[in-house]
């Protein structure tokens, strides 16, 4: 039995990975390949069966890791972003609500035939979107800021809120019905916000005393955050009945939004914890479905959908944001941005429990319909958003494009070339002649020291992928690359190797200290000042089928340095660096640094002399 357990809890972990990387891989949704993970392993193969693995203890971990969750999701509000579109969040967890959980309830009533109390349970259930579905669709389709603040503000903050829904809905069906609907619902209400908002602001002021006044090191003080955070999750649940979702999201937001104590590093921890309790929870909640729940597929479950598709989101997206300052084409992706996930199922798998030990024979259908709504709007949402995003327009740009720090004049040359095949350039520089010639080239430009704190607030990075640290000082490249790898991740940051009078403190510091370096270890800022002091252009040379890379090389052998290599459909570019050089197939471009006098043999002329 202790081997069964131990391989099933292994399987969950590498299952729940092996879908987040496959999905990174082909750019498809992450949740659509974890629920399709969870349903071969579980229904379909039977490698995994969550209840007997897990037995009573999987309601509590499924509890504990959406708290979790969603106290990330609140280190991620930003007060100054909600000043921008407070109204409309306002609106949409209060009129929104109101008309997804009316429209949702009468949708399931008369397509689902669930009874009404039932019914009206199951609509409170689909007000939550939430972060665990929300954030990494985003993540994906890069819609504008307005639209995509609005739709994180929305799905982190109603996930309380529906869960706080969906616990009146189930006091009043356990005390005997909607007649005895008076003093209760606004008792249940009122006692959820008092004890979530009372005991988020004693987690998060506990947390923010003990940093402080420094009482906790810095190795516990993940620990210990995560420790108060289930605490005061646990405490609240004890007193009211999912109050504790919203404890922990208003202490997330608390915490995020105090200026006196640093916590960027709970925050990246957070987002590392909330991967892997992701990964986990799709694999046992959609394993344990069970094959029989296939017969809710049915015309019933399809006319449900259509109507929470193309009537609820809608309605209620459009009814809310009257006279708000968001356009039509904004409005419009907000409607078609609606999928469900982890609350939801945990939810509906909580209170179906619950009814059914009352006697509510019809509450375990909630469960199977939950997750067809989920598997449907992660599938249609997922696949559909970035096309929709960019048909109506509210679709950021891909970052492909580069930031160079260093204006110097090969430099400009380089980033000249980049902007001139179309992608977007940003070159840095705090010295003002420097900036002054890109200007007068046509670059857009940053003047000032790129490592200041007003710099990230002046610079738009939209459409910006890389960073390219060109400058003589090596400290400020490594600085630079490690601030931006933020942003950028440090597969997209890149630096020129240490200058010669800086090798021998090589040893004494860690090569992680920095971005990736280009082109090789010994073609620093001097030596390539050097090599364009031989009188050097930029040139765009295609690889063909006829014209190998290999025969480029032996071609301009010394005579070039390869910078970068667009890509055939001429959107990206992949640095040449020396720990994984890009592999230039035919349609690819070298675009490189050139001795002048080279130019003048172009492939064709000397690809029969090239051995």
């Amino acid at each position: 039995m202790n081997e069964e357990i131990l391989v099933g809890l292994a399987s969950i972990v590498a299952l729940g990975i092996s879908a987040q990387w496959l999905a990174w891989r082909t750019k498809l949704p992450a949740i659509l390949m974890l629920l399709g993970f969870g349903i071969i392993a579980g229904p379909v193969t039977g490698l995994i069966d969550p209840d007997r693995l897990m037995g009573d203890l999987l309601s509590p971990f499924v509890s504990i890791s959406v708290a979790i969750i969603l106290f990330e999701g609140g280190l991620s509000l930003s007060m100054s972003e909600f000043r921008k579109i407070g109204g409309v969040v306002i609106k949409l967890i209060t009129i929104g609500i109101a008309i997804t959980w009316f429209l949702a309830a009468v949708a399931a009533y008369y397509f689902l035939d669930l009874g009404i109390e039932i019914s009206v349970l199951f609509g409170a259930i689909l007000i939550v979107t939430g972060p665990t579905v929300i954030i990494p669709l985003l993540r994906q389709v890069r819609p504008t800021e307005t639209a995509g603040s609005v739709l994180k503000w929305e799905g982190i903050v109603n996930d309380p809120i529906g869960a706080m829904m969906a616990v009146l809905v189930f006091e009043i069906i356990i005390a005997g019905g909607f007649e005895s609907i008076s003093g209760k619902a606004g008792l249940v209400i009122v006692t959820t916000i008092i004890d979530g908002s009372f005991f988020g602001a004693l987690g998060a002021g506990i947390i923010y005393i003990m940093m402080k006044k420094h009482w906790i090191p810095d190795y516990l003080q993940n620990p210990v955050t995560l420790m108060i955070v289930i605490a005061c999750f646990t405490a609240s649940n004890l007193l009211q009945h999912e109050s504790g979702l919203l404890a922990v999201t208003i202490m997330g937001i608390l915490l995020a939004n105090q200026k006196d104590v640093r916590v960027k590093h709970i925050i990246e921890f957070k987002e590392n914890l909330q991967v892997l309790l992701i990964s986990t929870l799709f694999i046992l909640l959609a394993a344990r479905l069970k094959i029989e729940h296939l017969e809710y597929f049915n015309i019933n479950s399809l006319y449900f959908l259509l109507a929470l598709f193309f009537v609820v989101r809608p309605a209620s997206i459009f009814i809310a944001t009257m006279k708000s300052k968001l356009n039509v084409r904004e409005k419009a992706f907000l409607s078609w941005m609606a999928p469900r996930g982890i609350v939801a199922a945990a939810i509906s798998a909580i209170f179906a429990l619950r009814l059914e030990e009352e006697g509510y024979a019809i509450a375990e259908t909630l469960v199977p319909y939950t997750f067809i709504v989920i598997i449907a709007t992660v599938t249609i949402y997922g696949l559909s958003a970035i096309p929709v995003a960019r048909l109506l327009g509210v679709a950021k740009p891909q970052p492909h494009g580069v930031l160079f720090l260093g204006a110097h004049e090969w430099s400009r040359m380089i980033a000249s070339t980049l902007k001139e095949v179309g992608l977007k350039v940003i070159v840095a520089d705090s010295n003002w002649e420097n900036i002054s010639k890109a200007r007068k080239s046509g670059l857009q430009t940053y003047y000032g020291n790129i490592l200041s704190e007003y710099a990230l607030d002046e610079i738009s990075l939209d459409g910006i992928g890389h960073l390219i640290a060109f400058t003589p000082n090596d400290e400020v490249n490594s600085l630079a690359a490690i601030r931006f790898a933020e942003f950028f991740g440090t597969s997209n940051v890149f630096q020129l190797p240490a200058s010669a009078t800086s090798k021998r403190r090589q040893n004494e510091t860690s090569e992680f200290l920095g971005g990736r370096t280009l082109f090789s270890n010994d073609m620093n800022f001097e030596a390539i000042s050097t090599f364009v002091d031989s009188d050097v252009v930029v040139t765009n040379t295609p690889i063909t089928e006829e014209f190998s890379f290999k025969q480029y090389q032996n071609l301009y052998g010394t005579d070039s340095i390869p910078i970068f290599v667009l890509s055939s459909d001429g959107e990206t570019v992949t640095p040449f660096s020396v720990d994984n050089p890009p592999s230039p197939q035919p349609g690819d471009t070298i675009i490189a640094l050139t001795i002048s006098n080279k130019e003048e043999l172009t492939p064709t002329q000397t690809t029969e002399e090239t051995p």
